[in-house]
């Protein structure tokens, strides 16, 4: 990792040590991928302000999630198929969260279990629900998290019915992979993405594992995807699950005002500002061009964070200057995983680090309660 010096080089990486099938399912949109892009154009848009002869001998990259010390504003976030980018995938990143002093973000849909991270480490991690028909399965869900002593539920609202990303379709995604030729070969030529792999705990998902009814009998992500996601899932299913759920709430994949001040009236702790990396509806606007209206409207009564399109420490700090209390990365860490497992995604996080470190000295701030609009170019 010496030679690794930003997220994409560490992209790069993975795209050669993961097969096609799962490094396109982790880069790629919906549709046309507008919203993807727009995701970092309109990051890269915003223009730092840079301030000299201002003493910044002494920087604290520290703040709170939730009421938590972290090292610095920024989570994993949840994505699906962790542990096939690398084997025990999610195990890995959440070791290297932790270390980092962060938290880690557990999907429904992740190849390990809730019960195999939790007996993997000695933090607790963030578990993140998709809303399904079956309310019995959901349920048990959010129980074996407060079991495994999850430190939040991240609520995720905009997945009701799936996206369409056509690199999936032409890839013929499936879990477990799917032993065609094309895959075959392709797998081949990445040995040590096949030994992680065949190495680690579960090639399937591993929450559904021995849960779900018939899952077993399904290898298709679309296929499961479409049969299992709700769209009847409405605001009343906030009250349910809060009813169940002991603990902090966060409800990730808000995008407009109107429904921010729906969420922050729920009860929740905090929300996230998301389009779903641009996996959704495409033609939806960037998430960071929504940021400041709706943290404007509910900052002051629920904590807002961030997600879309973080690839560098100073996308961190134009999120925070903006409104957002926090930011999660998704991409960015995932080709860290693929690029080299633990150490891949702990150098993603150490990337980002010192980046935000060093762009807060040059806009002339010492500490994260320091950033705000003032470090922009208005």
């Amino acid at each position: 990792m010496r030679n690794i010096t930003c997220i994409e080089d560490l992209r790069a990486l993975a795209r050669r040590k993961v097969p096609r099938s799962f490094f396109d399912y982790a880069e790629a949109g919906s549709y046309s991928e507008e919203t993807l892009r727009a995701n970092r154009a309109d990051l890269e848009r915003i223009k730092l302000r840079q301030r000299v002869m201002v003493d910044v001998s002494s920087r604290d990259t520290s703040t709170t999630m939730l009421g938590e010390t972290v090292s610095l504003p920024l989570a994993l976030g949840p994505v699906g198929m962790t542990g096939l980018l690398h084997g025990n995938g999610e195990i890995l990143a959440c070791r290297a969260a932790h270390a980092a002093g962060i938290p880690f973000t557990m999907s429904t849909v992740s190849i390990c279990s809730i019960e195999d991270v939790a007996a993997a480490v000695d933090k607790p991690f963030w578990f993140q629900l998709y809303v399904m028909k079956d309310r019995g399965f959901v349920r048990s869900l959010i129980e074996r998290a407060a079991a495994a002593k999850c430190g939040a539920l991240m609520l995720t609202v905009d997945l009701q019915v799936l996206g369409q990303r056509h690199a999936d379709i032409k890839n013929g995604l499936s879990v477990p992979p799917a032993l065609k030729v094309k895959n075959l070969i392709d797998m081949m030529t990445k040995p040590s993405w096949v030994f992680s792999v065949l190495s680690g705990k579960r090639r399937t998902f591993g929450n559904l594992d021995g849960h779900v009814k018939g899952m077993e009998d399904v290898s298709s992500l679309a296929q499961w995807v479409g049969d299992q996601f709700d769209a009847t899932l409405n605001w009343k299913d906030v009250e349910w699950i809060r009813s169940i759920w002991p603990g902090k709430l966060i409800i990730k994949g808000i995008l407009d005002v109107e429904d921010a001040k729906l969420a922050a009236k729920t009860g929740a702790t905090a929300l996230v500002v998301s389009n779903h990396g641009g996996r959704q509806l495409d033609g939806a606007p960037s998430s960071i061009s929504m940021l400041p209206e709706i943290a404007e409207a509910v900052g002051s009564e629920i904590e807002v964070m961030f997600d879309g399109g973080v690839r560098t420490g100073q996308d961190v700090l134009r999120a925070l200057a903006l409104g957002a209390r926090s930011c999660f990365i998704g991409r960015a860490y995932i080709f860290g995983l693929g690029a080299g497992g633990e150490a891949g995604v702990a150098k993603a996080i150490d990337v980002i680090r010192k980046e935000l470190d060093v762009s807060m000295a040059l806009t002339g701030v010492k500490s994260v309660g320091d950033i705000d609009r003032h470090i922009l170019v208005q």
